[in-house]
């Protein structure tokens, strides 16, 4: 059988999605959790969605694994937190059709990464968002956004040590907007390259403080150099929104998580 479930997560004290030799992952926590709830010999193998990187959250990773164990949705949602930690947690718990992939079914990603604008430091936000003290400029940011709609070679917002297979990827949405002293940036793409987002965020951060015109990240895309962007943006304020999958699943499309973001 297969089960496929959502989960909700603080990445500020792990190293990012996919295990590692410390343990100190999500995958690394989750799994663990589910041999124990499962008491079975063999570990219990899970595919995400998605992976997230060091300090970056999640509020929906979606994963899938197979199991010979049968228990209601419930148990395995309540079963599984029993032995996760506080800071992770199944919000949902569904079988699914074998053919079912939580990575190679979802159509699209979104992300949303909350800023915040503010003279001073965050505090009791912090690590939750990111950080900027001069003031940003809206309509500036949306006209650089518009550069990155579409079918694009993204090797300039590309990290070195990303493993994807083609740098070719469809950005389907950006949106920005602003509550008080935070803003949320909004991104939804067929797929991700590693540290896309965060690259492209410290992009639109220069256009809004009138470092860069907003011209200027369409001549970035254009370049497909790393080296022609600005530096990569810091992970605390990056949220893993979930996948996108055909209704005909019948999987969850957002968690309560979500009302956590501004």
């Amino acid at each position: 059988m297969r089960m496929a479930l959502g989960l909700a997560y603080d990445g500020r004290d792990y190293e990012g999605w996919q295990s590692q030799p410390s343990g100190r992952t999500v995958q690394d926590r989750l799994e663990a959790a589910l041999a124990q709830f499962t008491a079975q010999p063999r570990p219990v193998a899970t595919i995400c969605a998605g992976r997230t990187d060091a300090g970056v959250h999640g509020l929906m990773q979606v994963v899938h694994f197979d199991t010979d164990i049968r228990r209601e949705n419930f148990s395995w949602v309540r079963g599984t937190n029993t032995f996760l930690p506080a800071d992770i947690a199944v919000q949902w718990a569904q079988p699914v059709p074998d053919e079912f992939h939580s990575r190679a079914s979802a159509i699209a990603r979104r992300y949303a990464y909350v800023l915040l604008e503010s003279p001073v430091r965050p505090s009791i936000d912090s690590g939750r968002v990111g950080w900027v003290f001069r003031p940003l400029d809206e309509a500036a940011m949306r006209e650089a956004a518009r550069h990155l709609i579409g079918e694009h070679d993204f090797t300039s917002f590309r990290a070195s040590a990303c493993q994807a297979k083609s740098p070719v990827k469809t950005m389907r949405r950006i949106e920005i907007r602003r509550r008080g002293a935070y803003w949320r940036f909004d991104f939804e793409a067929n797929a991700f390259l590693h540290h896309m987002i965060r690259n492209i965020m410290d992009c639109l951060v220069l256009v809004g403080q009138g470092l860069k015109p907003a011209a200027w990240m369409g001549e970035v895309l254009a370049a497909r150099d790393r080296d022609a962007a600005a530096r990569t943006f810091s992970p605390a304020g990056l949220h893993f929104l979930g996948p996108v999958y055909d209704a005909r699943w019948g999987l969850p499309e957002r968690t309560a998580a979500y009302d956590a973001l501004p």
